[in-house]
């Protein structure tokens, strides 16, 4: 059992891959969590991850500022972690990303809360080649401008058991013949594992000198996009072509395939996404990074064998691939 003496802690997109991991995290170290998510009978999962009790699932639309501040009512802290990676009607990169981190923001500072986490990307810039890139930026801006001490924690790709990037290829490489290689594979990566990032947003919470800070998260591996299929690959015993498709193509691709957002069926790439794949994704040399924070990054070798085995013809034990 966990005593709970740390107070409250309100996460909004608690119930999404990175902030499954964060409540857990935050709970361990005795806060009392309340999670903010638009169904929480989609969430009950994270209640067994803390005491009976610690852990209170709470509806809320974002784009609601009196649902909001009912939710950080009597908080000590607040983390956001709402983030889309395609637009589908009225959930656009400007209001998930800008609009939601400022109502939050300023509810939470109404509310007394005293800490904030914001989890933005990197990549994060107002001049960036993507809208989300671009609205990343505006999110962090905006939450600046209400907590001038906020931590801001810009993530790589971030991997593990259920991520939607190393499970996205593993599966499609069960069925397709080739893998697109956008922009030849040549986009650079520095995945970080989930658990890490989940290990600052706690860490950001409950100490004080990260505050006012922005932090870069990466692994101990900088891979081109060409390797990271490569390893899904290997570790899937798939032996698939890797089919080079150049960035003016993709894009053209990307532009058809977004619009099966409209009829709810999540792109398998879109325009957005291929200008992303344009920059590389990794972290600057002069950022406080995780080891600022004093985590020792994950390597992936360590994690992803341990949830890409699902996709081998033989499952667990098949042999893995050499190639």
């Amino acid at each position: 059992m966990v005593a709970t003496t740390q107070g409250l802690v309100t996460v909004f997109g608690g119930s999404g891959f990175v902030g499954t991991q964060a409540v857990r995290a935050l709970a361990k170290r005795g806060w009392r969590v309340r999670v903010a998510v638009r169904q929480p009978n989609l969430a009950v999962e994270l209640k067994p991850a803390g005491d009976p009790g610690q852990i209170q699932l709470v509806r809320c639309d974002v784009t609601d500022a009196a649902q909001v501040a009912e939710v950080c009512r009597g908080a000590h802290a607040v983390v956001n972690l709402i983030g889309i990676l395609f637009e589908s009607g009225k959930r656009t990169f400007q209001a998930m990303h800008v609009d939601a981190a400022r109502t939050i923001a300023e509810q939470a500072r109404a509310a007394g809360a005293t800490r904030f986490v914001q989890v933005s990307a990197i990549g994060a810039d107002a001049n960036g080649k993507s809208e989300y890139a671009r609205s990343k930026a505006g999110g962090e801006a905006a939450v600046r401008a209400v907590y001038p001490d906020a931590m801001i924690l810009r993530p790589s790709i971030v991997f593990g058991p259920g991520d939607g990037f190393l499970n996205r290829f593993a599966a499609m490489a069960t069925f397709a013949p080739a893998l697109p290689l956008v922009g030849f594979g040549k986009t650079r990566f520095q995945p970080v594992y989930v658990g890490d990032v989940a290990e600052a947003i706690a860490r950001g919470v409950t100490d004080e000198a990260p505050a006012g800070r922005t932090f870069e998260l990466g692994g101990p591996a900088v891979l081109t996009f060409e390797e990271v299929l490569k390893l899904v690959l290997r570790e899937t015993g798939r032996a698939r072509l890797l089919a080079p498709l150049p960035f003016p193509v993709a894009r053209m691709i990307g532009s058809a395939a977004q619009f099966s957002a409209i009829l709810g069926i999540p792109p398998v790439l879109t325009r957005d996404q291929v200008l992303s794949l344009e920059t590389d994704n990794v972290v600057a040399d002069d950022a406080a990074t995780l080891a600022t924070l004093g985590i020792q990054p994950t390597g992936m070798e360590a994690v992803v064998p341990s949830y890409l085995w699902r996709y081998r013809k033989g499952g667990q034990f098949a042999e893995k691939a050499t190639f």
